[in-house]
């Protein structure tokens, strides 16, 4: 992951998309998926969303909720939500 500068950004008019493996605004950065299962959550998912210059945090577009297993992984969750995210941008 890489911030991008504002000049950057503006030079797209601020409609660059990204897509983060968390519902954002919870969860912004990286180590998501460590992060939700540490904290017991029920649900987690992605979001698709315009970049603004502070991190994860421009306005959504698209939100897909995932109910978490009782059982789940970094890695199951991880592979869950990859498939929802390809669902997303499709």
């Amino acid at each position: 992951m890489k911030k991008l500068s504002n000049n950057f950004i503006k030079s797209f008019g601020y409609k660059i998309i990204n897509i983060h493996p968390s519902l954002l605004p919870k969860y912004k950065g990286l180590n998501t998926h460590k992060r939700v299962l540490k904290n017991n959550e029920k649900y987690t998912g992605c979001t698709v969303h315009f970049v603004a210059p502070e991190l994860d945090s421009g306005k959504i577009i698209l939100q897909k909720r995932i109910l978490i297993d009782r059982n789940e992984t970094e890695k199951s969750l991880k592979k869950k939500i990859l498939q929802q995210e390809h669902k997303l941008y499709s």
